[in-house]
């Protein structure tokens, strides 16, 4: 088995998801990796078990500096009964490694890292910057943490080792999570007329929220504007009328449609449906808010990638505006301004991010690796 498979492996081993608070294990795995190339690198803390990684190869060199990202955390496996293999045990298969972040994005994480210590075995004299965080899939923590300390803020370009690699992003935009409360007040049911029934309350939302967005201008890169209910919680006793029930969605801002109009749009529906007459009150709370990113189309970055890519794969890619946050939308929060390009290795036709039974070509794997690799030479050969 090659280095490049028995490292992602070992990641992929490690259950880093985000509601377990365990990239540590992740981050101390990458360290450890990139010491024995001789490359140091140290541990951003943001919560115990929570580790981001910064590393630099070539510190002291002058010039710009290439900045590379991937995050550590994945989402939760869900339903173990549904996959063929323990998510947390990779297992390889013809072409595909499966296994929970093979796709998103241990692949890509893994492959920044090896790209890096190719890099550095082979006298690569420029300056690169590898930031790996947590909590991507749930708030982008390590990334606003890593912005906030200025990590970004002497970077000329970014990659982000994810986002397709059946063409080029050049943006995508943005994710919004929030929550709408129900406060009602329990009562019997055989006496609901005692009570206020804060399901009813909640439903009264879900029935507007389909309508809610009808007539937001649709980007034209991304289509209808998307928003959806994804999780609802309410009652605890069949025979008690519930006066607590939540649910809380998602919608993706864009450049036409930003974060703060969806904010807008939200609460003033739930203050209408707190002054009709149903009794009852909602309450609006944001989650998280991860604004859209729209980058140059022709910038260097983007132009090199370009290049590595054709070198490697033999083909030129489109480029193209897309849906799907990334950590992206905290670090172009630095008050500096530098160029961001996206490219991971997963079929942008069939995206496994999220999914049951999640995998990655082993071939698009390495190819990525090779792409990363020759982006950063492109990159600094007509700095």
């Amino acid at each position: 088995m090659s280095e490049e498979i028995e490292f992602l492996e070992s990641l992929i081993r490690v259950d880093s998801s985000t509601d377990n608070g365990n990239e540590t294990s992740i981050a101390k795995l990458i360290q450890t990796k990139l010491t024995e190339a001789g490359i140091e690198s140290k541990l951003i803390q943001y919560a115990p078990g929570r580790d981001s990684l910064v590393a630099d190869l070539n510190p002291d060199a002058p010039g710009p500096i290439l900045g590379f990202t991937g995050h550590e955390d994945v989402v939760n496996p869900g339903n173990l009964k549904e996959w063929k293999h323990q998510p947390f045990d990779p297992f390889v298969s013809g072409d595909r490694l499966y296994g929970r972040g093979a796709a998103d994005m241990k692949a890509g994480l893994a492959g920044l890292v090896l790209a890096l210590i190719r890099l550095k075995k082979s006298g690569f004299p420029y300056h690169i910057r590898l930031l790996a965080t947590v909590g991507e899939e749930y708030g982008a923590y390590g990334a606003k943490q890593l912005t906030e300390l200025g990590y970004v803020d002497d970077i000329s370009a970014l990659l982000v080792g994810e986002g397709g690699d059946h063409k080029l992003k050049t943006g995508h935009g943005g994710s919004y999570n929030y929550q709408i409360i129900s406060h009602g007040k329990s009562a019997h049911s055989s006496t609901p007329n005692r009570g206020v029934n804060a399901i009813q309350k909640l439903t009264n939302f879900i029935v507007e929220e389909q309508h809610l967005f009808d007539d937001v201008p649709q980007y034209p890169a991304l289509g209808p504007f998307v928003h959806n209910i994804t999780i609802i919680n309410g009652g605890k006793q069949i025979n008690t009328i519930p006066d607590f029930a939540e649910l809380r969605g998602n919608t993706r801002p864009t450049p036409e449609f930003p974060n703060q109009e969806i904010t807008k749009r939200l609460q003033g529906l739930v203050k209408k449906l707190n002054n009709d007459n149903y009794p009852g009150t909602l309450e609006f709370r944001l989650i998280h808010s991860f604004i859209p990113v729209k980058g140059n189309p022709d910038s260097k970055a983007i132009n090199d990638l370009s290049y590595a890519v054709k070198r490697v794969k033999g083909i030129e890619l489109d480029r193209e505006f897309t849906n799907g946050a990334t950590d992206a939308s905290e670090f172009v929060k630095s008050p500096h301004k530098y160029d961001i390009v996206w490219y991971g290795p997963t079929n942008d036709g069939d995206s496994q991010a999220h999914k049951v039974n999640e995998y990655v070509s082993i071939k698009h794997y390495q190819d990525a690796i090779n792409i990363y690799e020759e982006f950063a030479k492109r990159y600094f050969s007509k700095s």
